[in-house]
């Protein structure tokens, strides 16, 4: 294998006990060790927030005296000396779960193609829940110890900025990436150049350098077209992600899928499998046809060959979230490529053919599908429509034989789980249970925390989010001038020690993020009853394109403001991993309510349940596995209306009932004197328990392992059926 490291930037000038420091900025384990945050935010907590938590940029602003009290202070360089062990552990060990599982195929690299990766709030290029599933994706392939290379983009505009003006409507402002002060290093060739590889695009050749991302154990390759020798035009290519021009965005699919091979090539990696982590990376399979028919084999031939190392997962059954693109679109990028395929227009055309009733397209998503002997959905629910969606591809089979499987989504529970939750787990789980997170048996011993305990961790991250969100508008208003109302609108009138309600997700329609306003008197009336009133707390973005998605804001908006509400609805801009955190952490109920079954699987709930917050949600992808009618509650039926104006009144009547009738009346009767609600904590400990282990990262990641990425290293072919 070739040798090509990302270059670590060595101007940070750190005193010789904590030089180290660097070392650890530029890996990203510190995003999910707690321990390395608080060594940040000990040596200067102020600058900690104001860099955003980026410790690259806050090594290169923080005071020298500062850096010479935490390199001379005895117990913040004892804190020190015990980070830096942990990480050289970590790194080193040799008796990770792969390791120990699969000792013979360590030497198999896995490679994980994605268009977006959530890895941190310091690197906004993610949009939304794919992207944070990717990110930990990656970081669970680290501590399971997977023989793993992440491949994706490094955007230098990243995702937009959210602002909601004082009418509602969502403005996207521009943001433009510091590569310099981001944990991002430069891979450089032989002469300390930017390594590059180059993409065939119409007419004219384009250059990607390679960036690398440590991310724990693994690498993640990232490309970037703003590279000197393209046109301006072209160095703009990878600047933002989901354009809504289609000659960019099959542009930089073109870069992703063949740039991505080529990058793999150049560092030297021959992966067993190949892993395309929704259809945006297809062509990937294309540039590897391209491969073998340039050695001498034929066309068909390849196919096989390629298919039997290939994994696809699809994340959603919605339209626009497959990507397809028109043929002449095809025509005007592909015509040089399907002779070296062997292949004719037709026969070109053929392979991701798809009739649809404005004219045919050539989709990403059945080229996926073909090329892949492993697929794969992410949710029981979604695997089944999965299925009868795609079941045109095998019309000679029964609908329960098409070879889609699934597997549910999980989350990174590092990441995710508040650290006073980490502690108050270290307490009463026992030595190493933080490395069996996916064992049920060690959540079990929930329910011997007390509820005082638990019911304390709680209210402290009740109030962190509370005074987080006032810290949040003071700055609005004092920065960006914003008008007095917008400040309530951001959340200055919430009270700790009310039943809040959290909403945050991407503002698609079939969400529904206007459903619990759908009968304002009646809402108004829940949220302002005198000794039991309730908040809820908006958050999320639309694409900058999606203009329903748009005006769906706007309409949240304007009944946050209005006065009849009291202060107690509340919508927050630019949501983010770093207010997602704050609110799966610091609410008492996850409101989810997407059409059914347009919820792939959703993860934000799985991360709330985590931190002892309730789900209060349709049943559709993951809760429809995850409700067991006592560790949260379930909003309609488990069935679908062909009306959706029938489906939404039935959901909303059943949102209300069950707000007013059970979740309310447990929140706030029956209190002993401490006013501890035990029936409340009651089912925060069932939540816990029965959810945390199941939908794990940990346990999303060995199954992969086991039921794809094992079976296509050796070899054992298509999946003979989809098991419900």
């Amino acid at each position: 294998m070739n040798v090509f490291r990302g270059v670590m930037p060595n101007n940070f000038e750190l005193p010789k006990p904590i030089e180290r420091l660097g070392e650890l900025a530029y890996n990203l384990w510190w995003t999910w060790e707690k321990d390395a945050q608080s060594y940040f935010r000990m040596i200067n907590g102020h600058l900690w927030e104001e860099t955003y938590h980026n410790p690259v940029q806050f090594l290169r602003s923080v005071g020298r005296a500062d850096l010479n009290r935490a390199s001379q202070d005895r117990y913040m360089l004892d804190f020190y000396k015990k980070l830096m062990a942990d990480f050289d552990e970590y790194m080193a060990a040799q008796d990770t779960w792969f390791k120990d599982t699969y000792p013979n195929l360590t030497e198999k690299n896995i490679a994980y193609f994605s268009t977006e990766f959530g890895l941190h709030e310091t690197l906004p290029i993610y949009s939304g829940g794919l992207g944070v599933l990717s990110g930990d994706h990656v970081k669970e392939a680290s501590d399971l110890g997977l023989p793993f290379v992440g491949i994706g983009f490094l955007y230098t505009e990243g995702y937009f900025s959210q602002h909601i003006t004082e009418d509602g409507w969502q403005e996207s402002h521009e943001v433009h990436l510091k590569f310099e002060d981001l944990p991002v290093m430069p891979l450089l060739d032989d002469e300390d150049k930017p390594l590059t590889i180059s993409v065939e695009l119409p007419g004219r050749t384009v250059l990607a350098r390679l960036w690398e991302i440590r991310v724990g154990r693994v690498p993640l390759y990232l490309l970037d077209s703003d590279v000197e020798g393209n046109s301006d035009t072209d160095r703009k290519l990878t600047a933002r992600l989901y354009s809504s021009d289609l000659d960019l965005r099959i542009s930089q699919e073109l870069i992703l899928g063949v740039g991505g091979v080529r990058a793999l090539r150049l560092l030297g990696y021959d992966p067993s499998v190949w892993h395309m982590n929704e259809g945006h990376s297809a062509f990937m399979a294309l540039e590897r046809a391209r491969e073998l028919v340039s050695e001498g084999m034929a066309f068909d031939e390849a196919v096989e060959q390629i298919k039997s190392s290939n994994v696809f997962t699809t994340h959603t059954p919605v339209p626009a979230g497959n990507e397809e693109f028109p043929t002449w679109l095809m025509d005007k990028y592909f015509s040089n490529l399907w002779p070296q395929l062997s292949l004719d227009r037709e026969g070109f055309m053929d392979l991701a053919r798809r009739e649809q009733d404005w004219g045919e397209t050539f989709s990403l998503s059945v080229l996926a599908l073909r090329m892949a002997e492993q697929r794969n959905g992410v949710s029981e629910l979604h695997g089944r429509v999965a299925r009868e969606m795609w079941h045109f591809l095998w019309p000679e089979r029964k609908l329960d034989e098409v070879p889609i499987t699934h597997i549910t989504n999980g989350v990174h529970t590092g990441t995710w789980l508040a650290r006073r939750y980490r502690h108050l787990y270290d307490e009463y789980f026992g030595e190493g249970w933080w490395k069996h997170v996916d064992d049920p048996a060690v959540w079990e011993k929930v329910d011997e925390i007390p509820d005082e305990k638990l019911w304390s961790v709680h209210e402290h991250l009740k109030r962190k989010l509370t005074f987080y969100m006032r810290d949040r508008a003071r700055q609005q208003w004092t920065d960006d001038g914003v008008h007095p109302v917008q400040v309530v609108a951001a959340g200055t009138l919430l009270d700790p020690y009310t039943l809040t309600i959290g909403f945050a997700r991407r503002f698609a329609t079939y969400k529904r993020a206007g459903l619990v306003l759908s009968d304002l008197d009646r809402l108004l009336k829940i949220l302002n009853e005198p000794n039991r009133p309730v908040q809820i707390v908006f958050a999320g973005k639309a694409h900058p394109a999606d203009e329903p998605g748009k005006q769906l804001i706007q309409e949240v908006y304007r009944k946050v403001k209005a006065a009849e509400n009291g202060g107690r609805l509340v919508f927050l801009e630019d949501y983010d991993m770093n207010l997602g955190r704050y609110l799966t952490q610091g609410v008492d109920v996850w409101l989810n309510t997407p059409r059914k079954p347009n919820e792939a699987s959703g993860t934000s709930g799985e991360k709330a349940a985590l931190n002892g917050v309730l789900n209060f949600s349709i049943l559709d992808g993951w809760w429809r596995e995850g409700y067991n009618g006592n560790n949260g509650w379930a909003i309609g039926e488990d069935e679908e209306h062909n009306d959706p104006n029938v489906q939404d009144q039935a959901d909303a009547n059943s949102l209300y009932d069950i707000l007013e009738n059970e979740i309310i009346p447990l929140y706030y009767e029956g209190r002993s004197g401490d006013n501890i609600p035990r029936e409340w904590i009651a089912k925060m400990k069932e939540c816990i328990r029965t959810l945390a282990p199941r939908f794990s990262m940990t346990r999303m990641i060995k199954e992969y392992t086991e039921e794809l990425y094992v079976p296509v290293i050796e070899g054992k072919g298509e999946l003979e059926a989809a098991t419900e």
